[in-house]
């Protein structure tokens, strides 16, 4: 399995706008984010998790625009949905399947109902909306993966689990009954906002006590504000198998 990080930023991404802050102004291009999107391709197929706003121009920098298999929504806030009419192009090797619980769901056809009407404006995206049920895993392209509930604030949203991969974005805690849904991973895709906490997300110490509860072989930390602090400096603090993820970051799993 091959993990693409295309964005590991939160809603305002990096830099944020008007900001002369030390990770905003940095040469670094580790420290520059476009909002959280990661494609996973295993088993000859390519899933996109999530798809925010910046999601054309992460496919045209990463010039990868093979087919895409399957879209996973975590939840129904812009910097996760925004992208969705930019799956056009991909819509020329069919209509593309895009899986969210039934309130996402809603907010997309609510938001974008030119792409779901009988008479279609031609070149609207082809899309083909699936409902998920957090308590059951589904398939998405012949690949089994199971729905994790997250809890972002009172919100609550999605996280998923493919093969020993799981994606977790926009935590700020997790059920009790989700932890055995997390056990035996490889590879661990996390939140950590920021170092102070915040009312929705998990800070850095929270995801890194999260780490040590699930426990997975590596974690990749993301949806990361400018206040996560500087990338070279953060990344020195942690643990050995814990590591700061930036967009264009490869990863084999």
């Amino acid at each position: 399995m091959q993990i693409t990080f295309l964005g590991t930023g939160t809603s305002t991404g990096v830099p944020e706008i008007g900001c002369q802050c030390e990770v905003c102004t940095s040469a670094d291009r580790r420290d520059w984010r476009l909002r959280t999107s990661v494609l996973v391709e295993t088993e000859g197929k390519r899933i996109l998790l999530d798809c925010g706003p910046d999601f054309r121009w992460q496919m045209i920098r990463s010039k990868n625009t093979s087919r895409l298999d399957a879209v996973l929504i975590s939840h129904e806030h812009y910097d996760h949905v925004g992208g969705l009419d930019d799956l056009r192009p991909f819509c020329r090797y069919g209509k593309v399947d895009v899986f969210a619980e039934a309130d996402v769901e809603e907010a997309i056809r609510t938001r974008l109902p030119y792409i779901f009407r009988a008479n279609r404006y031609p070149g609207v995206p082809d899309l083909e909306l699936h409902t998920v049920d957090v308590r059951e895993p589904f398939e998405a392209a012949g690949l089994r993966v199971v729905p994790i509930r997250v809890m972002h604030g009172k919100l609550p949203i999605l996280g998923y689990r493919i093969g020993n991969m799981a994606y977790l974005t926009d935590v700020k805690y997790l059920p009790e009954t989700e932890y055995a849904k997390l056990e035996g991973l490889e590879l661990l895709i996390l939140t950590a906002l920021r170092q102070k906490p915040h009312p929705t997300h998990e800070s850095l110490d929270e995801a890194l006590a999260n780490v040590d509860r699930i426990r997975p072989k590596a974690a990749y930390l993301i949806h990361m504000s400018h206040s996560i602090g500087l990338h070279a400096k953060v990344e020195q603090t942690l643990p050995p198998h814990v590591y700061l993820a930036y967009d264009g970051l490869q990863v084999l799993c």
